[in-house]
């Protein structure tokens, strides 16, 4: 069963996450760019792209692998924050 990730509000909060690091990473030193800034970047845009591949699978087993994935993510950021 395919699920419209748009209409998951976990999508849609980690879609305005994603926002919110573009915008706190935009202040950091230009020196960053490549480290921690695109590091971040990464990691945040990961959480909803996940999110959407899993939904987009067939069964709820690969969901739960996606989400999974996604919340590793989550870890990430949260160590380099």
């Amino acid at each position: 069963m395919q699920r419209n990730h748009k209409d998951l509000r976990v999508w849609q909060v980690a879609m305005r996450l994603v926002q919110e690091i573009y915008t706190l990473t935009s202040a950091f030193p230009k020196e960053e760019l490549f480290g921690l800034t695109s590091q971040m970047r990464r990691a945040a845009v990961s959480v909803p792209s996940n999110i959407a591949e899993g939904s987009a699978r067939n069964g709820t087993k690969e969901l739960i692998h996606f989400l999974s994935i996604a919340s590793g993510s989550l870890s990430e950021l949260d160590t380099q924050n």
